[in-house]
């Protein structure tokens, strides 16, 4: 009874139309505009070229011309300096030949041609020193026998990073976007769980009616409606990894077989999140499948799909959301293991999914195993 009820789920799934579209030609769709949205991204070549900068010194200031010379000297130097009256420099900036003017007089200013990365690393040069500068003329005024020390505090080279190696030695930015592509496959299983938790309701469905009076154990029943769905989810996920490595081309490392299994694990997650759902009480069918959706959505968006920085905001402001969001879980066991081959985090991410699905699963079926239907 029990392969008999699997085979006609699985079956019954594929022909379910929501779910072969979420689960296999909105990815499909939406990875393909990924790569076109980003390849020029991609193929463009990024070069570590000095920013150019026009220098305008109405007054002398002989420490900062000495930090300025430093930056702009040696084959890998930050800055490409060129020294000039501020007419000159305003003309040099409005026909874009240079990216930014630093004007000392008195105080140090900056202009830049527009905001971006260079505009972001002087911006950063300029504030230091006049912090520096500052703490040096206070300490100068209030504490002359502490300068020295304030001075070999302040030029001191600390070293605050950590050289660490990459497991894949190709990563770029917008891989994040395609993680969390998978995630979002994976979370759509829950469209199928939503399908099966309905089809044993017997007042949402004729089906679920018949089984509510069939002498098959109802757990038997949803058991095996239930691994059907896992199935399909997993044939879909293990299709969108493929197509996202092998046709869109995108790396997901050496280990590919622990991205598959993040993947899986997802979709089964995903799968027990609608079939919690499609087992809530006094919520009409409609309601839920779009409260599945929304959670699926909303959880994606959390994890950066949509926005990319979004991760690293909810990481600064409410940090257990990442923790316990399933898409961020998927993504960054993904992320883990393929960029930076970390096998802690990934588990971690994989045991914190798993209890996850577990808990979805047994709420969803004491819920479903609990309720009479009084109209059979």
């Amino acid at each position: 009874m029990f392969w008999h009820n699997f085979k006609y789920e699985l079956i019954t799934c594929f022909r379910v139309k929501d779910v072969l579209f979420w689960l296999m030609l909105f990815p499909i769709v939406l990875g393909l505009f990924f790569k076109a949205a980003f390849s020029g991204i991609y193929d463009k070549d990024f070069s570590n070229a000095a920013i150019k900068t026009a220098v305008v010194e109405t007054t002398e200031n002989e420490n900062f011309s000495a930090v300025l010379d430093s930056l702009s000297s040696g084959d890998d130097a930050l800055l490409k300096i060129t020294r000039t009256d501020m007419e000159s420099a305003q003309k040099k900036l409005e026909n874009k030949s240079i990216d930014a003017i630093i004007c000392v007089d008195g105080e140090i200013s900056l202009q830049v041609r527009k905001n971006s990365t260079e505009s972001t690393i002087l911006e950063r040069i300029v504030n230091q020193y006049t912090v520096n500068e500052k703490i040096i003329s206070d300490t100068h005024k209030s504490d002359p026998s502490a300068l020295a020390a304030v001075i070999s505090q302040l030029t001191g080279n600390t070293d605050y990073t950590e050289n660490i190696r990459l497991a894949d030695k190709r990563t770029d930015i917008y891989d994040q976007y395609f993680y969390n592509l998978i995630a979002m496959v994976a979370l759509f299983s829950s469209i199928s769980g939503l399908h099966i938790a309905i089809q044993n309701q017997g007042n949402l469905s004729e089906l679920g009616a018949r089984k509510c009076i069939s002498p098959t154990p109802k757990f038997i029943s949803m058991a095996a409606s239930l691994s059907g769905t896992y199935i399909l989810g997993i044939i879909c996920v293990v299709l969108c990894v493929s197509f996202v490595r092998f046709v869109l081309g995108i790396s997901l490392g050496e280990n590919l077989i622990l991205t598959y299994f993040a993947a899986i694990v997802g979709s089964i997650l995903g799968t027990n999140t609608g079939f919690f759902i499609g087992s809530l009480n006094r919520i009409n069918e409609t309601v839920k499948a779009g409260f599945s959706i929304a959670f699926s959505m909303l959880s994606c968006f959390f994890s950066g799909l949509m926005a990319g920085d979004m991760k690293g905001k909810i990481e600064a402001t409410c940090p257990i959301i990442n923790r316990l969001n399933p898409s961020a879980l998927i993504s960054d066991a993904i992320y883990n293991i393929t960029v930076f081959g970390d096998t802690k985090s990934y588990w971690h991410c994989i045991i914190t999914m798993t209890a996850e699905a577990a808990v979805f699963a047994v709420l969803g079926i004491l819920m479903t195993r609990r309720r009479k239907n009084d109209s059979i």
